[in-house]
């Protein structure tokens, strides 16, 4: 009997050990000195308006435009009954898709564009602290990452509408000014790793 009890054990010791699954999520490293199309957000580098590369919209009512986003790549692998997920999060600047009208490039304007990336930046990090307290399985990993992101995703469309509606694309410098504290505020508040 003993040796029934002993493989029983064995066999709920090693299916529960398949059930463990760890995570890693990260920054991707940024490269100095890039020269492609893409900038990563970066707390010690502010945008430019050289930065800005792409063919102004004359229909625009913007003085300028900042296409910026942040996503994830991810991979899991499974080694002696343990699953590992790494994830490497990104957010991004698109230079080619990034544009200025001529005679806007104001340090004002530059303020307000800069502002979209750093919001773009903000729901990054809180993708990364959602994805940090979630609870993942083998079997959810992949649903429940995407869930995370659109959800995510969804909130920074929301404040980026917000901040360019109540600010009238930063014509209302009272407005503009509101933001840009509380702004300034939120990216203060952050504790990255």
């Amino acid at each position: 009997m003993n040796k029934y009890f002993l493989i029983f054990l064995f066999f709920l010791l090693g299916s529960s050990s398949y059930a463990q699954f760890t995570s890693d999520i990260q920054w991707l490293k940024s490269r100095s000195g890039n020269t492609t199309d893409t900038i990563y957000y970066d707390q010690n580098k502010r945008l430019e308006w050289n930065d800005f590369k792409g063919k102004p919209d004359a229909g625009s009512t913007a003085a300028a435009i900042t296409e910026s986003g942040f996503g994830y790549r991810m991979s899991v692998e499974s080694v002696n009954g343990r699953a590992n997920m790494a994830i490497t999060v990104f957010c991004y600047f698109t230079k080619k898709k990034s544009w200025v009208k001529a005679g806007m490039n104001t340090d004002y304007a530059l303020i307000h564009e800069q502002h979209h990336f750093d919001i773009t930046y903000l729901y990054a990090c809180l993708f990364i602290q959602k994805l940090r307290t979630a609870h993942f399985t083998i079997n959810n990993y992949a649903s429940l990452v995407e869930k995370i992101h659109d959800e995510c995703f969804a909130e920074l469309d929301k404040m980026q509408d917000a901040y360019d509606g109540e600010t009238k694309n930063g014509r209302v410098s009272k407005q503009q000014s509101i933001w840009n504290k509380k702004i300034d505020h939120q990216l203060g508040s952050l504790i990255t790793n």
